[in-house]
């Protein structure tokens, strides 16, 4: 037995049975939950609480990522959208018709995170369209965090069914 089959052996680089793949999936869901609109929500919720400074720290962050986000909407939303169709439908084809296990894993990470990036392209421009008032944002960026998080507990809990699925599917000896 080489080295290389004996490390392949002790480190099992299945995707669903792999601890990394779970580690990855917490932390995408943690950061996209608590990053809104690239600005972290304790700020937001600090400038509820604080006023003053915190709010003008709050909207100019605000201002700079929504503009951002729009102009690469408007720029290259269009390319965006069809390159991320062509690789979620390439992972479905190869997920799902050719059983590539890693292509499951990656389109279970990448289709919620796509609806994520067009909920936040949605509330970017109604903040951005709209002058409001500070009240109003809160409640606005509080109802994308909600949604950001129903969409994240829903996608979990696909991939933990659909990973433990193919982890007695599979079996104990891999075959």
């Amino acid at each position: 037995m080489d080295w290389y089959s004996s490390v392949f052996e002790l480190i099992d680089l299945r995707s669903f049975s792999n601890l990394w793949f779970w580690i990855v999936l917490a932390v995408i869901w943690s950061s996209a939950s608590h990053w809104i609109l690239g600005v972290p929500y304790d700020m937001v919720t600090r400038a509820r609480r604080r006023g003053a400074k915190a709010e003008d720290d709050l909207t100019d962050l605000l201002r700079i990522n929504t503009g951002r986000l729009l102009y690469i909407a408007e720029e290259a939303g269009f390319l965006i959208v069809a390159a991320g169709t062509f690789f979620l439908a390439g992972f479905v084809v190869l997920g799902w018709v050719y059983h590539v296990e890693i292509a499951q894993a990656l389109f279970l990470l990448g289709f919620p995170m796509s609806l994520v990036s067009l909920l936040s392209v949605r509330t970017a421009r109604k903040l951005h369209e709209t002058d409001q008032d500070l009240e109003a944002v809160y409640k606005r960026l509080a109802r994308h965090r909600l949604a950001v998080q129903a969409i994240g507990m829903v996608s979990i809990f696909v991939t933990a069914m659909w990973g433990m699925y193919v982890n007695m599917s599979i079996g104990v000896l891999g075959g």
